[in-house]
């Protein structure tokens, strides 16, 4: 079994956001199950010990995790909404954490020259899959404006596919993707449907097109503005699209 939760399921701005007197807005400044935190993940194999964070946004990782306690980290990418907790965590004592990413030499800040106890180390190439204990993890291109992956995992007969942040699917992903059985992902789901072309994250056309070329057991919606959640107040999602929100724990076998 693999235990999924998003820790954060939000944009670069959250949910609320600051200032806007929106109804979705307003409502998760009073209900708090309603607003979005930094987009993040954890993965766990319990039978096997492996706790693995995806995405190092959220701001409170020290409090959230006792040392020792994390396998590894795994970045998507870079952006700031993706690493910010980072800053805090590495100035940590102890073990060094192993965390993994695209190769991108910038990186974010100084995280890269200055990383502390965080062993950070490029993923194989795209496509090549590597082990986390029995995990297996499959880096797959997508498409930012920095250098981003998204991730295959495989354990048994479950494969499950994190895909954020991204807008569409590069040719030779999406053919990836296309030959796993079984499939169930979680993917970017920023903007609600538009006639433009969106740029830089996927809206709620683009998806519906990639579900057609993409045939999934599930597909869970990350990664989504407070726009997004405007338009999902009157439009419920058709099959086989889920809505994702924080702290939702999903158990894969």
């Amino acid at each position: 079994m693999i235990k999924f939760q998003f820790l954060g399921t939000g944009d670069v701005a959250q949910v609320p956001v600051f200032g806007c007197p929106c109804d979705v807005c307003e409502r998760a400044r009073h209900v708090a199950r309603f607003r979005r935190k930094p987009c993040s993940a954890r993965l766990q194999l319990p039978d096997a010990g492996i706790d693995l964070l995806i995405d190092g946004g959220l701001t409170d990782l020290c409090e959230r995790f006792q040392p020792g306690q994390l396998s590894a980290i795994l970045l998507t990418h870079y952006h700031v909404d993706h690493v910010q907790g980072l800053f805090h965590l590495r100035w940590g004592q102890g073990e060094k954490i192993p965390v993994f990413g695209p190769d991108d030499t910038t990186g974010c800040a100084d995280l890269l020259k200055h990383p502390g106890i965080l062993a950070f180390q490029p993923v194989p190439a795209a496509f090549v899959p590597f082990q986390l204990g029995p995990l297996q993890i499959t880096p797959i291109p997508l498409q930012h404006s920095k250098p981003t992956y998204g991730y295959l995992f495989r354990h048994g007969d479950i494969s499950f596919a994190y895909l954020t942040d991204t807008v569409g699917l590069p040719p030779q992903s999406l053919a990836f993707l296309q030959q796993i059985p079984g499939l169930k992902l979680a993917i970017d789901c920023t903007h609600p449907p538009s006639p433009d072309k969106p740029r830089n994250h996927n809206d709620f056309s683009l998806l519906q097109k990639l579900a057609k070329e993409l045939p999934a057991e599930q597909i869970w919606l990350t990664h989504i503005s407070h726009e997004m959640d405007r338009w999902l107040l009157r439009n419920p999602l058709p099959e086989p699209f889920r809505l994702a929100w924080d702290d939702l724990c999903l158990e894969l076998d």
